[in-house]
């Protein structure tokens, strides 16, 4: 199964498009503000640092960049061939090694476990603005590229989110500048709910050691000059086949 061309051709629409700059996309913000905060959370629960990191959906790379300054082997992965692009081009110091995957192609996903090993993965953003035939083989893929030692990091927008940015599209004076060419280029935010994200996980057979809830941080602002913040879920997540650390009744403790 692959995605659809549709979708493939609203992200290299959405890429192409995109100012080549950093922060010039909605989502692309300061790692202090983004993945900084994730790491805090996610290092303590990696078994083993030394495997490869994937960063899956990786955009321009900013992230990548960041983690690829803490762990010793990032790869950053995206489906649109551009997005590939612009994160090398942007990677003038070689820190990560990028390239295209579709994380919807089983066959695919089985082929880069099969060269990287077991890996530990971060995931920010990915499955709330799949379509819905999408999610749950990559939510799929992050299982396969975990194995049995691996550990992930997944965030995605909360329910609530969704709310948030219809309001914003409402606005009087119309959407944000950077929110605009999210819904120009069809890509839906927000388009799970809480219960949906956790069922997708669970049928991916991945366990959730922890969790919790975290305001994530766009490079917009409202027309009030505030930065604009989503609300988002986190979880920590291993194989449910992999022996987890033990947990107080055998369930994961919620955080902040």
């Amino acid at each position: 199964m692959s995605v659809t061309s549709k979708y493939r051709d609203s992200w290299e629409g959405f890429w192409r498009e995109a100012p080549d700059e950093t922060g010039a996309v909605l989502w692309d913000a300061d790692p202090a503000l983004t993945v900084a905060p994730h790491l805090t959370r996610f290092a303590a629960r990696i078994d083993r640092p030394e495997l490869p990191l994937v960063d899956l959906g990786c955009g321009n790379g900013t992230q990548t960049r960041y983690l690829a300054a803490h762990y010793p082997d990032v790869i950053g992965v995206d489906l649109s061939h551009t997005a590939v692009e612009r994160a090398r081009s942007q990677d003038t110091d070689g820190t990560a090694r990028f390239e295209q995957l579709d994380a919807t192609d089983t066959r695919a996903v089985h082929d880069l476990h099969a060269r990287l090993g077991d890996a530990n993965v971060y995931v920010r953003g990915v499955l709330h603005q799949c379509d819905p035939a999408d999610r749950q083989p990559v939510a799929d893929a992050v299982a396969t590229l975990l194995g049995a030692r691996g550990r992930a990091f997944v965030v995605e927008l909360a329910e609530g989110a969704k709310r948030v940015l219809t309001d914003l599209a409402r606005h009087p004076q119309g959407p944000p500048p950077k929110l605009r060419p999210v819904f120009a280029h069809g890509i839906a935010p927000g388009e799970v709910s809480d219960t949906g994200l956790v069922e997708l996980l669970s049928n991916a057979g991945l366990d959730v050691l922890a969790e919790g809830a975290l305001p994530l941080v766009t490079t917009e602002h409202t027309a009030e000059g505030l930065r604009i913040e989503v609300p988002s879920r986190w979880f920590v997540l291993a194989s449910a086949d992999a022996r987890a650390p033990e947990r107080p009744n055998g369930a994961c403790l919620p955080e902040s």
